[in-house]
């Protein structure tokens, strides 16, 4: 349903792969919303992807950028501007990798040159979009940037592997950017906890199908779904969340405040 939350809003769409990814079903709510927006991805992930068909749904352009690049970014930033026509109300950033968890190397085991790549493209990334978008004084004032995290930065999840450390990190970035933002430019950053989903690179995690069943009877109202997380991403781009910064948000059915529901004590108590 459109309440045109968003209309006359522009901004950036990180990460939208196929049609499984948080960021896609938040483009398509945007576009119902009435926001315009350009997408974005590293060309390998393009390439890997079905961003076109995205991009033609929604009446968007795509502008290639590797997010670890200060040149791509300052590129993406500007022809964002120039194609919207005007400065950015909102940024989603949905990117991720671990190259330890794609080749199976354990945490205690890791390949630091594949740690860095992961770090550099999971956390970095973002400290490095924003600080494009702050020198280039690119949001508008009340403008919001939002990026996807998990809560293994909190709590330990052995098969998440130095994903975890790269999410600990990033929500770090969210505050200390965030503070700058806020009281200099009225920009809010806030990083959303998202329940366990089953994107690509949620799949890619060991044991991935077994810990989404877990999650999903230890919360409360079970695991939040992507296009129930674009949902709640839309209201931090709208202005009803203007005051709203610094935050790791927990959209996750109740799971980060849960310690043991019934459904899954039930499984160890013998008959």
């Amino acid at each position: 349903m459109s309440y045109n939350l968003l209309k006359g809003k522009r901004g950036i769409i990180f990460g939208a792969l196929d049609e499984n990814s948080i960021a896609w079903k938040t483009a398509e709510k945007v576009h119902e919303q009435g926001g315009t927006f350009v997408l974005t991805n590293a060309p390998v992930a393009m390439r890997m992807g079905a961003i076109n068909e995205l991009a033609e749904k929604t009446g968007s352009e795509i502008i290639p950028a590797d997010a670890t690049k200060i040149e791509d970014l300052e590129n993406l930033v500007t022809k964002a501007q120039e194609i919207l026509g005007g400065k950015l109300d909102f940024v989603l950033h949905s990117i991720g990798m671990s190259v330890n968890v794609r080749k199976g190397k354990h945490y205690t085991d890791q390949n630091y040159d594949w740690t860095q790549k992961g770090w550099d493209v999971s956390a970095v990334s973002f400290h490095k979009t924003m600080q494009t978008l702050y020198k280039q004084d690119a949001m508008n004032e009340w403008g919001s940037i939002v990026a996807l995290t998990y809560m293994a930065a909190q709590r330990v999840f052995p098969d998440y592997n130095d994903m975890a450390d790269n999410k600990a990190y990033l929500e770090s970035i969210a505050r200390s950017f965030g503070y700058f933002f806020g009281t200099e430019k009225k920009v809010r950053v806030n990083t959303i906890s998202q329940s366990p989903t089953p994107t690509t690179a949620g799949q890619g995690v060991k044991g991935f199908d077994g810990f989404i069943k877990y999650a999903d009877e230890m919360s409360a109202l079970g695991n939040a779904t992507a296009d129930e997380c674009a949902d709640y991403t839309l209201t931090l781009f709208s202005d009803l969340t203007k005051k709203v910064t610094l935050q790791n948000l927990f959209h996750d059915g109740g799971f980060s405040n849960m310690g043991v529901s019934k459904k899954v004590m039930d499984r160890f108590i013998e008959e």
